[in-house]
């Protein structure tokens, strides 16, 4: 993983296809541990959205890889009265030796970014969650082995992490289906992005239809209906999206042995049933483990750990 080493990750897209698959081998030894790394580095967590997984899981795994982490609430912080993100980003370049932030713009991302020589994780944009879908990835293959061909379908709002689910299948080999309703598909920039990553090997399909989307597809995935910061659509979305609801009766759809997926949190009866949830067919808390062991192989390739 040399190549990684001092990298960022904003985008899914700053991945090639082999580096997505070595940190995936990667994560897959750590948590089997038949490889033990370690690392005496800090990371800074600083996030302006709520977070139970992305936070958790980036703690446990920088302390398990033997360094520290500083949460660097911005409501805490001067970010909160206002200090221009350079500046704070140029700070903290000083102190740390790797930052992830969770915040809405992933322009503000991009900015500290280029005025911080350390490496910048996305733990999530409005635009991006590009390291729920290296967990995800990693729970498919854990699933079905070589994941190359299969076929996953997203069905649900067109946020951020349909966004990057397009570019990971699209990167890991995987064709991919995201059915929205009509005005709320995912951001077109990214799907032209995923399908010249795909190319011809592989299909990125947008439809609004559900139920098609569903047919035969080993991998059924959904998130909430309001992300983050739209908690005040969230009554008038529900009517809209009750068709995209992963139930029994689109789970029947799918192929015999798929697997069911959501990152969390889930609304038990708006965009997933309980019983698909709590089913034999779902890998939701496999894939909630996940984020642990992803982001502790990208921890440790970018920093360099041995």
């Amino acid at each position: 993983m040399a190549a990684l080493i001092g990298r960022d990750l904003l985008s899914l897209a700053d991945f090639s296809p082999q580096e997505l698959q070595e940190l995936l081998q990667l994560a897959t030894q750590l948590k089997s541990q038949e490889l033990k790394l370690h690392c005496n580095k800090v990371l800074g967590l600083l996030f302006s959205k709520a977070s139970t997984r992305t936070r958790v899981s980036f703690t446990v795994a920088m302390y398990q890889l033997g360094g520290q982490v500083i949460d660097l609430n911005p409501n805490v912080t001067q970010v909160s009265r206002g200090e221009p993100l350079q500046d704070t980003a140029r700070v903290l370049d000083r102190y740390l030796d790797v930052l992830a932030i969770r915040t809405f713009a992933q322009q503000d991302l991009e900015t500290f970014a280029s005025y911080a020589k350390i490496p910048v994780i996305n733990a999530l944009t409005d635009l991006e969650h590009p390291c729920q879908i290296l967990a995800d990835l990693l729970t498919i293959q854990e699933c079905f082995g070589n994941v190359s061909g299969l076929t996953l379908t997203y069905v649900g709002d067109g946020n951020n992490v349909a966004n990057s689910l397009m570019l990971g299948c699209a990167l890991a080999g995987i064709n991919v289906r995201v059915a929205t309703p009509k005005g709320y598909e995912p951001d077109l920039g990214i799907v032209e992005q995923a399908r010249a990553i795909a190319g011809d090997k592989t299909e990125v399909m947008l439809t609004d239809d559900p139920e098609l989307a569903a047919k035969g597809s080993a991998v059924l995935y959904t998130d909430v209906w309001a992300s983050m910061g739209q908690e005040t659509e969230a009554d008038n979305r529900l009517p809209i999206f009750q068709p995209y609801q992963i139930s029994e009766e689109l789970l029947s759809l799918a192929d015999p042995e798929a697997i069911v997926l959501h990152c969390l949190p889930a609304h038990r009866g708006e965009e997933i049933t309980e019983a698909v949830l709590e089913g034999s067919q779902s890998r939701v808390w496999d894939q909630a483990e996940n984020r642990l062991h992803a982001q502790k192989a990208l921890l440790a390739g970018i920093l360099g750990a041995e």
